[in-house]
C-alpha cells in the first residue's frame, strides 16, 4: 500500500504558473472596470478562462464548477461558463498507468487481475478510471489518482483564496470566507480515496432500501489512498440518455430516483453528497422501480455531515415559507448559522427561500420551474444580492454552501430532464416521521459501520 504524499514546494509553484494568469486576468480586468472605468468583454475573457481551467487536470475545475453553483461568488459571466466545464483533460498512457499501479500495489499488481483494460474507461478531474476483472470473475473499476494531486490542490487553493478576496473587496455583498474554508477542507478530504471507500459504503448502508439506486461497493484489498478500486455498475451517462429524448415516464422515474438519493440520506442520516454534478448519475433498467428505469449514483469524495439541528432547520424553513411565518424562518436561519441577522436582511434571504421551496410546497404534478427562462433562478439570485448589498451584506456559514449547492445541481438536473412530478409528495415522504434523536442514532450507527472518519468540525454541522 502507497504511503501518503503532500505537496511539495516545486509542485506547487509548477501549477501557479500554469493558474495565476487565469485568475490574475479575472483580478485585472474585474478591477479596471471597477475602479479605472475601463469596458472590458467579461463574456468573452469567461470563455478564455473555461478554455484554460478545462485543459487543466486537477481540483481547480473542480473548484470552479462548485463555485459556479454558489450564488454571488464569482461575477455572473464567469459563473455561467464555469458551469460547463467537464473533465476532458488527456489521460495518462500505458506506461504511466503501469508505474502508478505499482506504486499502489506493488511490482507484481498485474496478478491481482484476470484483467485490466489498458485504455481509461473514463475520465474525471482528480483521477482516470480503467474497467478490470478481479480472478474470481467480478468487473471492477480502478480509479487511479493523477501525480503529484497534494501540491495540485494546494496551488489551486491559493489562486482561489486570491480571486476570491479580490472580488470581495471589489463587487459583492456576501463574505465567503467560510466557503472558501469548507472547500479547501472538502477537497483536501477528496484526495484521500480511502476516505472516499468508506463514504462509499456509507451510502450503500444509506440507500439500501431506496428503490431506483444503485452504488458501487470498495474492494478493500484493492485500496490504497490514490487508488479506489470498486464493482463495476453497468449503466449509461445520463446526458447521452437525454440526447435520444427518452418518453416523459423515464425521465420522471429518473427524476424520483435522483430525489430519493439525494434527500433520503440527509433527512434520514444528516448526510449530504456534495457534488450533484450531471456526470455522477448513470441510468440502466431497474424492474423493481415504477416506469422501470434506476440511476447509478457515482463519486463519493465530496460528503458532508450535518448535525441533526441542521437538519430540523431545513424542514423548519420549508414550514415558514409554507405558513408565512417570520419568526419560525428567523430561527431556521439561526440554526443554520446567520448570526444577527436584521429583518430586512432575513426578508431578502427568503426571497430566495421562496424560490427553492416553491415546488415542495404545491401538491400537484409540476415540472420543477414553471418558466421557460433557464436563467431565472440566477435573475433570483441576482435581486437577492441588490438586496443585500443594500442591507449591508451577510456572512455566509460554513455549514450553508454544500447544501445549496445539492439544492441548485439538483434542481438544474430535474430541469434537464424536463421531469413532472409531484415534488411535494416526494419531500414529505422524506421528512415525515422527521426526530432529530433518531437522526442522531441513525447516523452514529452508519458512520460507525462504514468506518467513516467524521472531524469534529464536520460532526457538530
Amino acid at each position: 500500500m502507497s504511503e501518503r504524499q503532500g505537496p511539495t514546494i516545486f509542485g506547487e509553484i509548477r501549477r501557479m504558473a500554469r493558474t495565476s494568469g487565469a485568475v490574475g486576468g479575472i483580478a485585472a480586468r474585474v478591477a479596471g472596470q471597477r475602479f479605472l472605468g475601463l469596458r472590458t468583454d467579461k463574456a468573452a475573457h469567461a470563455e478564455d478562462l473555461k478554455a484554460v481551467l478545462g485543459g487543466l487536470k486537477g481540483p481547480l475545475m473542480k473548484v470552479a464548477q462548485f463555485l459556479s453553483t454558489v450564488p454571488d461568488a464569482l461575477p455572473e459571466e464567469y459563473a455561467q461558463e464555469l458551469s460547463a466545464l467537464q473533465a476532458n483533460a488527456p489521460p495518462m498512457g500505458w506506461n504511466f498507468v503501469r508505474r502508478r499501479m505499482a506504486g499502489e500495489l506493488g511490482p507484481n499488481w498485474e496478478g491481482r487481475f484476470k484483467t485490466f483494460g489498458r485504455e481509461a474507461a473514463a475520465a474525471a478531474s482528480l483521477g482516470q478510471v480503467h474497467r478490470a476483472t478481479l480472478p474470481d470473475g467480478r468487473e471492477v473499476a480502478c480509479k487511479l489518482q493523477y501525480p503529484d494531486m497534494p501540491s495540485v490542490l494546494e496551488a489551486d487553493l491559493r489562486q482561489l483564496k486570491l480571486a476570491m478576496n479580490l472580488y470581495r473587496r471589489m463587487d459583492t455583498s456576501l463574505d465567503h470566507e467560510e466557503v472558501y474554508a469548507e472547500i479547501a477542507e472538502r477537497m483536501r478530504e477528496e484526495l484521500d480515496y480511502l476516505r472516499e471507500a468508506s463514504q462509499m459504503r456509507l451510502y450503500g448502508i444509506m440507500l439500501a432500501e431506496v428503490p431506483g439506486v444503485s452504488v458501487p461497493s470498495p474492494i478493500e484489498e484493492l485500496c490504497t489512498r490514490r487508488l479506489l478500486t470498486m464493482t463495476w455498475l453497468d449503466g449509461r451517462a445520463l446526458l447521452r440518455r437525454l440526447e435520444e429524448d427518452p418518453p416523459q415516464e423515464e425521465r420522471n422515474a429518473y427524476a424520483e430516483a435522483l430525489f430519493r438519493a439525494w434527500w433520503s440520506p440527509f433527512y434520514h442520516y444528516g448526510v449530504i453528497h456534495g457534488d450533484p454534478h450531471l456526470g455522477n448519475y448513470q441510468v440502466r433498467p431497474d424492474a423493481g422501480t415504477r416506469g422501470g428505469h434506476g440511476i447509478n449514483l457515482l463519486d463519493f469524495g465530496t460528503i458532508r455531515v450535518f448535525a441533526p439541528h441542521f437538519v430540523a432547520g431545513v424542514i423548519m424553513l420549508f414550514e415558514s415559507v409554507r405558513d408565512g411565518d417570520e419568526d419560525k424562518a428567523v430561527a431556521a436561519y439561526e440554526s443554520w448559522g446567520f448570526k444577527g441577522l436584521k429583518r430586512e436582511t432575513m426578508e431578502v434571504l427568503n426571497l430566495w427561500a421562496r424560490f427553492l421551496y416553491e415546488p415542495l410546497i404545491q401538491d400537484r404534478v409540476r415540472p420543477i420551474q414553471e418558466t421557460d427562462d433557464p436563467a431565472y433562478g440566477r435573475k433570483i439570485a441576482g435581486e437577492v444580492h441588490k438586496g443585500l448589498k443594500r442591507t449591508g451584506g451577510v456572512r455566509v456559514p460554513r455549514e450553508f454552501p454544500l447544501m445549496d449547492r445539492a439544492a441548485i445541481g439538483l434542481g438544474s438536473a430535474f430541469l434537464r430532464l424536463r421531469a413532472k412530478v409531484n415534488w411535494h409528495r416526494l419531500f414529505m415522504e422524506q421528512i415525515e416521521g422527521f426526530s432529530e434523536t433518531a437522526v442522531a442514532e441513525r447516523q452514529a450507527a452508519a458512520l460507525r459501520e462504514a468506518r467513516v472518519p467524521v472531524t469534529p468540525a464536520v460532526a457538530v454541522g
